[in-house]
């Protein structure tokens, strides 16, 4: 690693000035500090997060979940409430990486790398979950943009994310066994009026599959997502799996969260 600087705010505002003149945010360092150690990032100073107490905890509200974005992966996959309440994020938290990153990611931290095969974001994109941030809220719709971008500005951290609870939801993937990111992940939810339907690892960046999402509307079946016909022009072919393969997935795994939310 190159020389850095280690700063260590107790407060949201301070870490959030410090991350406007140019400081890099240190969440729980799955991506940062690797690459740090590649070399393949220099930052000369890094913002620790981890003592910030009003980026911890989960909370429910009503219809709702409020995640602080310091959690950890542990921490969501073991919280009892949310597993009797809403298992599939739980599920989901509880099979990302291995024991290790589990026990040092945040959701905040992964959230915000918006990497194209992580988990988390397909679980936001949805629930259509409201991204909390030191300066606003943003609708999951607008807050991905694309391969390692979001709508967070310079000086702006995520604080939390707010997940309505589904009446159903179920979150499958193939997971690439080098790397334990998924091959591709499929996040389907279905609500009182809608049904969501997000995918992960397939693309340059997570999105909602309209196709599937009209199909399940109408009938929330296994079959129904069967019927769908899945592009595979815009999606990945790397030397882990073809692009036809990838839409293949999409359907058997859309199939599947299907077939197991009805239990």
């Amino acid at each position: 690693m190159y020389a850095f600087t280690l700063e260590r705010p107790a407060s949201v505002a301070d870490a959030a000035k410090l991350i406007g003149a140019g400081a890099k945010a240190l969440a729980g360092g799955q991506t940062l500090l690797a690459s740090m150690k590649l070399r393949l990032s220099a930052p000369d100073q890094l913002v620790d997060l981890s003592g910030i107490s009003e980026l911890t905890g989960i909370s429910k509200d009503g219809d709702s979940f409020t995640i602080g974005a310091m959690s950890r992966h542990l921490d969501v996959a073991n919280h009892a409430e949310l597993k009797a309440a809403f298992p599939a994020l739980a599920d989901l938290a509880s099979r990302i990486g291995d024991r290790q990153v589990r026990a040092m990611g945040t959701i905040g931290g992964s959230v915000a790398n918006n990497d194209p095969a992580a988990c988390y974001p397909s679980a936001v994109l949805g629930t259509g979950a409201t991204v909390v941030t030191s300066k606003r809220e943003i609708a999951a719709d607008d807050f991905f943009q694309g391969l390692f971008t979001t709508a967070l500005e310079d000086d702006e951290l995520i604080t939390a994310i707010r997940f309505p609870v589904p009446k159903r939801a179920v979150y499958e993937k193939l997971r690439q066994k080098a790397s334990h990111f998924p091959l591709v992940g499929v996040f389907v939810a279905q609500y009182d009026s809608v049904v969501r339907v997000a995918v992960t690892g397939a693309g340059n960046g997570v999105f909602r599959h309209a196709g599937l999402e009209d199909a399940l509307n109408q009938s929330f079946t296994a079959a129904s997502a069967a019927g769908v016909k899945i592009d595979a022009s815009d999606l990945n072919s790397d030397l882990h799996a073809s692009a036809a393969y990838r839409a293949n997935l999409i359907s058997v795994l859309t199939q599947r969260a299907v077939t197991k939310a009805l239990g």
